[in-house]
């Protein structure tokens, strides 16, 4: 067993989404550390120290299991990471020349606060697979604690403050273990679990004190897997043949799929938030936003329109939140213009589209050259009445409400027997017709006729009542 010097090149396509994945909520917008959501952080993938976690719904450790078919001279190259959350405090230098804590330090730039970095870690390590059969292998970890000062100056050079950052010691093992299958291919599952073994335990054995059991536990721990020789099993996916045995896998807080470029299975990516194979970074992406279901053109926007004073805050609050606000204020036109929407399910077509009259008789449909709801083509279908139970429906009918008969929303089904007035017929782009209706008896009937805001029901979910 061999410690890995550089990084896996194998790992190059996934480590962009495992770049995500560590940093999945680091710091939410509007990226300030006064902002309520920002207050209650590190949320995935968190393994607390065991003394404190099972009192508290929160899990010391990870078990990633998953299939694959190694060659018989394969390495399994392994790579953990998880961020590791250091204390930062900010002191404000004195005229004497000593320094006193404070809540802020206000610079030109930025407004200097206390706050929780966090520090990627790695663990990495490259072996055998012969060497995982039998009891496997375990392979522990620590980090020390430390302490680090930076000082703080201002624009003519001189010490304002200092920043002092306080990490705390964690310990963990990385365990290893490959079992053959019995059956017709040579097929391997492999288990790997990461532990938080830290010995820290609350002072008063329990309390609940989350704030002093993070600086000790391993943050967004996820697993890089690659074989150099043979391939993984989709979990998701897998043939036929397979499909026991991935059944049989024990997946604990994570979950591995295959990472890297499409048509690849040589590298996993075990997560602690779901995805799906080959997950990737959307190349329109400008760069990290640190947010949850991340939307980058709203993120970019709304965080340009931030007040000077709201940017020196979060300039002030990390490192990586202040390159968010530097990366919204530079974005040209033209990358928020692609952000605004791509559409990639568009292809080519080759070849000469046939007229309609050299289409045969028996297949020929009317197709006019312009949608009719292309605001070049011809005018929309005329909103007359529709023939329900072979009754014309149309604007002034009434009708009996019987939703149900599709995927209704769940509030129309308290409608379900009572009477309403048909408002509008409306046809959709895929040939669908709807009903604009308000119900008989609504108090807000006329208001929603006012402002055009309907319930819609499809022609077969109403029943034709006589007019009044």
């Amino acid at each position: 067993m061999t410690a890995t010097t550089a990084a896996d090149p194998r790992f190059g396509a996934a480590r962009q989404v495992a770049d995500a994945v560590l940093l999945e909520g680091y710091v939410l917008y509007p990226y300030r550390a006064s902002a309520a959501k920002n207050r209650l952080r590190w949320q995935f993938g968190v393994l607390v120290p065991p003394a404190w976690g099972p009192a508290h719904d929160e899990h010391s450790s990870q078990q990633t299991e998953l299939l694959m078919e190694p060659k018989a001279d394969a390495t399994l190259t392994v790579e953990l990471r998880f961020l590791h959350a250091q204390r930062r405090t900010v002191l404000r230098a004195l005229e004497d020349g000593t320094f006193t804590a404070t809540e802020e330090l206000h610079l030109p730039d930025r407004v200097l606060v206390p706050w929780d970095e966090g520090a990627e870690e790695r663990v990495e390590l490259r072996l055998p697979v012969t060497e995982l059969t039998g009891h496997g292998t375990a392979v522990p970890f620590r980090r020390p604690a430390r302490e680090t000062t930076e000082d703080v100056t201002d624009a003519d050079g001189r010490t304002v403050g200092r920043l002092v950052r306080r990490t705390e010691e964690i310990e963990g093992v990385l365990r290893l273990r490959a079992v053959e299958l019995d059956g017709a291919y040579r097929v391997f599952r492999l288990t790997a679990v990461v532990e938080n073994t830290s010995p820290w335990a609350p002072a008063d054995g329990g309390a609940d004190d989350r704030e002093a059991a993070l600086p000790r536990s391993l943050v967004a721990a996820h697993l890089l897997l690659g074989l150099d020789s043979g391939s993984f099993l989709s979990m998701t996916d897998p043939p036929e043949w397979a499909r026991p045995a991935v059944a049989a896998c024990v997946n604990r807080h994570t979950w591995p799929v295959l990472a890297g470029a499409d048509g690849r299975a040589d590298v996993v990516l075990s997560s602690p938030i779901i995805l799906e194979d080959h997950p990737a970074i959307a190349p329109e992406s400008a760069g990290a936003m640190y947010d949850a279901t991340e939307i980058d053109e709203i993120l970019a926007l709304r965080t340009a329109a931030l007040t000077e004073q709201e940017k020196r805050e979060a300039r002030g609050t990390d490192p990586r939140a202040a390159a968010v606000v530097d990366l919204a204020d530079s974005l040209p036109p033209e990358v928020l213009e692609r952000l605004h929407g791509a559409v990639r399910s568009l292809r080519e077509v080759t070849g000469e589209v046939p007229t309609l009259t050299e289409i045969p008789a028996e297949e020929s449909v009317f197709r006019p050259d312009t949608p009719w709801w292309d605001p070049a083509g011809a005018a929309a279908p005329e909103p007359g009445p529709v023939s329900v139970d072979g009754v014309p429906v149309g604007p002034g009918s009434r009708v009996r409400l019987r939703p149900g008969a599709r995927r209704t929303d769940a509030q129309d089904l308290f409608l379900h027997g009572r009477s309403a007035h048909v408002e509008a017929v409306l046809h959709d782009v895929d040939g669908g017709v709807h009903l604009a209706v308000t119900v008989e008896d609504d108090p807000g009937a006329d208001i929603r006729r006012e402002q055009g805001r309907f319930l819609y029901f499809q022609p077969d979910e109403v029943t034709p009542l006589e007019d009044a």
